[in-house]
């Protein structure tokens, strides 16, 4: 099956499959229809440069994003984040459903695809 995917640096993967953090700020938009599923993967290195990728990363959870808005100061604490900075867009994550998928997978920068087993939330 192909999967959307998203790779978040550790823990904030772990926190969105715990639903401490509900909001993800990137500063591009996703290409996403509001039904469909993204499976975020966590992984333990920041993908900085383009073509960067890291063949370690973990299934952490199927979420759907929600409207999607620019970031402010106040989405600080739901995006677990450290700073605000203008540019931003915050994505509204929910039907957060954990997973878990016991190999390691791909962690690759911007929504890529994985094709996997089906996998149980």
């Amino acid at each position: 099956m192909k999967y959307k995917c998203l790779s978040i640096v550790a823990p904030n993967g772990t926190r969105i499959a715990k639903g401490e953090k509900t909001l993800e700020v990137r500063s591009w938009r996703p290409d996403l229809g509001p039904h469909e599923d993204l499976l975020i993967v966590e992984n333990t290195k920041f993908l900085a440069n383009e073509g960067d990728s890291d063949p370690l990363g973990r299934v952490v959870a199927l979420v759907k994003i929600g409207k999607v808005r620019d970031y402010v100061a106040e989405d600080i604490p739901a995006a677990c984040a450290s700073r605000w900075d203008p540019g931003y867009h915050s994505w509204e994550l929910h039907d957060v459903r954990p997973v878990s998928f016991g190999a390691a997978v791909l962690a690759a920068r911007g929504i890529y695809e994985l094709d996997l087993p089906p996998l149980e939330t």
